[in-house]
């Protein structure tokens, strides 16, 4: 694996981030941390143009590595991946950093601790790219079959009704027979029959 050139995005998000956090100041300290060797802003990085203003910098500075601070994974991790991978490079190498949710919408009144805990989670951000691995997609077949591990009422309950939508279930118990805490007893209740 090649020596990592880290490019670090910190997004503005209009001023959903920018409105609280100091971007520009997160962005230069950005660029001063090992192996980043290219950090920049931008209004919105999940706009299409913000997408490719990466894909320039990862061709321009040969980045094997991106880290963009902005809103939650959740909503733009995808849409960042895929970015990467129409640029030719494998999308697990990228990093996010939640600096909209975590950092600028909780800490709205105090802009000074918001922007000390955008620099703190990219510079934890950029550590963990420096370290991160290309990882290929595999597949393999599935087989259609359950396994229910206990053998008590539960378990037997379980194994049947998987049955019932047609799979193959292999039902196992440590003990030598069926039926658990159920197999114990000598009545139940309300009915007070035989619980075997």
């Amino acid at each position: 694996m090649p020596e990592p050139r880290v490019g670090v995005f910190v997004c503005h998000c209009g001023t959903n981030i920018a409105g609280t956090v100091d971007v520009e100041q997160v962005c230069r300290l950005a660029g001063s941390l090992p192996d980043v060797v290219h950090a920049a802003t931008a209004k919105y990085t999940c706009s299409e143009s913000g997408q490719k203003q990466i894909q320039q910098a990862v061709a321009e500075y040969g980045l094997n590595r991106v880290v963009v601070a902005a809103c939650s994974p959740r909503m733009h991790e995808p849409t960042f991946k895929a970015c990467l991978e129409q640029c030719g490079l494998n999308p697990s190498l990228l990093e996010m950093v939640n600096i909209r949710e975590g950092c600028s919408w909780v800490h709205l009144r105090e802009p000074a601790k918001a922007t000390a805990k955008a620099w703190d989670l990219v510079r934890m951000a950029v550590a963990k790219a420096r370290l991160l691995e290309p990882l290929t997609e595999r597949r393999f077949p599935i087989k259609q079959a359950a396994m229910v591990v206990g053998g008590g009422i539960a378990g037997i309950q379980a194994a049947l009704d998987i049955a019932d939508t047609g799979r193959k279930v292999y039902l196992v118990e440590q003990g030598p027979c069926l039926g658990g805490i159920m197999a114990q007893l000598n009545k139940t209740y309300p009915t007070m029959d035989c619980a075997i």
